[in-house]
């Protein structure tokens, strides 16, 4: 049994889990036998990728992003990825991935802290664009300045004034990057309700992970409605001809990673590139937010 006092913010995630959480969902991570069943009912899949498939296609598209970086270097193209989703929707995770085997002298990884004082006082893009790469570089952000369309509204860290600014101005400064010739591609991660609790949960059971919960996931588990409310605004406004979403359902962590290198390396014509080896997308998984559900 978990002792609530060993635990970050006191147990917080199991206290919510046995008292708050909506039955269904309650009873839905009960229920499930072992990690590798899907909670979501209306995932497309019961269960998770097999490990040996998993494997021999994530064999395959490392070897990919590594000719796609050396191309890159060779060629000077620049490309961004923003990685954003709900909380433990596994960003990180897809970004350590995508990363594994580049070198990271030119694949920048990019997960910025909360803004300082000074940073307050700038004009809102300031601080990302510092971290756009230059001449055959990446840039990965594990959460990007969409933080202002999502978690700024929930939990009223910005103003409905500075909201509106950013949407305003968003769509010109992503429509000039990809007119500079850089691959901009965006990601937002979805995952259910049941899903995200059952992640929580492990988080604050596992002293190794036990890190990776913040004092906004805790917040965050009674706004579910909130955070869908804020999304399908973003959406609304940022999913543009020039910068489109992709959205990745990613209950199976192991498809949405194989459906995210593969977005990437189709999104570049580079030189060598091995199509069988990339493979077949899955529109069950990944797609734009007109035909992928938001949980």
């Amino acid at each position: 049994m978990t002792d609530p006092a060993r635990t970050p913010f006191d147990g917080a995630v199991t206290r919510f889990f046995e008292s708050e959480a909506p039955d269904e969902i309650r009873e839905a991570v009960r229920k499930a036998r072992d990690d590798s069943v899907i909670l979501d009912p209306n995932y497309p899949y019961p269960r998770r990728l097999g490990g040996k498939e998993y494997r021999e296609a994530y064999r395959l598209l490392q070897i990919e992003l590594v000719k796609l970086q050396a191309w890159m270097a060779a060629s000077g193209h620049r490309l961004i990825a923003v990685f954003e989703g709900r909380d433990a929707a596994g960003k990180g995770g897809a970004i350590r991935r995508v990363t594994e085997n580049l070198n990271p002298r030119r694949a920048h990884v990019v997960a910025l802290p909360a803004p300082t004082e000074a940073e307050r006082g700038q004009w809102y893009f300031q601080r990302y664009v510092r971290h756009f790469p230059t001449s055959g570089e990446m840039a990965l952000f594990d959460r990007s300045w969409y933080n202002r369309a999502v978690v700024e509204r929930v939990f009223g860290f910005s103003t409905a004034q500075e909201r509106e600014r950013f949407f305003l101005q968003v769509p010109g400064i992503e429509q000039a990057l990809v007119s500079e010739g850089v691959t901009l591609l965006k990601f937002w991660l979805t995952i259910s309700r049941a899903e995200q609790l059952r992640r929580f949960l492990a988080r604050e059971r596992d002293p190794l992970k036990q890190w990776k919960l913040s004092r906004i996931d805790v917040e965050s588990l009674g706004r579910w409605n909130d955070y869908t409310d804020a999304i399908r605004e973003m959406f609304g406004r940022t999913h543009i001809a020039a910068a489109p979403w992709t959205v990745v359902r990613a209950d199976d962590k192991r498809r949405a990673r194989l459906e995210i290198m593969r977005a990437i390396l189709s999104a570049v014509d580079y030189e060598g590139r091995d199509l069988g080896a990339i493979g077949r997308r899955d529109p069950a998984i990944a797609g734009d937010p007109l035909t992928i559900p938001l949980a």
